[in-house]
């Protein structure tokens, strides 16, 4: 008989006795872009819980991950997370890695339209260095914290 590894809690003896280890945790921000979407699927087949901080936007775009998104309202089988957030600010986002505690934190926030992030180069500047330096500080922060 075999055990489904889904049905236990991580960490706690399975039915043939081995102990099921524990489910690997990251937060991906970047997550709806193309490179997010294909780190996503590999990591989610690698067994990953995925978590990602999703900009609100007017023009939500979400259509590289929808083949892979389980409604919240199904929580027990989805093993990818998205959180309405920005990279803002550092208490802002270690209070998400205080929340999720991840395990690995990939950054591919990006500027992806090359016309616009010429034509708006203090947004770009943000997007892509200020917001990365604040994500590097809550990950120090977050460390120092937890250990």
């Amino acid at each position: 008989m075999a055990a489904n590894i889904e049905s236990y809690k991580a960490g706690s003896p399975a039915i043939n006795g081995d102990v099921i280890p524990e489910c690997k945790i990251t937060l991906i921000t970047g997550i709806t872009g193309q490179d997010g979407s294909y780190l996503t699927k590999f990591l989610l087949n690698k067994g990953y819980e995925v978590h990602s901080l999703i900009h609100r936007s007017f023009n939500f775009n979400t259509q590289h991950i929808n083949h892979i998104y389980i409604d919240l309202h199904n929580a027990h089988k989805a093993r990818m997370k998205l959180h309405y957030a920005d990279l803002f600010g550092t208490s802002f986002l270690c209070f998400w890695l205080d929340t999720i505690r991840p395990d690995k934190v990939y950054n591919l926030v990006a500027q992806s339209h090359v016309t616009i992030s010429f034509e708006i180069l203090d947004y770009t500047a943000d997007v892509v260095a200020t917001r990365a330096l604040r994500l590097l500080e809550a990950i120090r922060s977050h460390i120092v914290a937890t250990g």
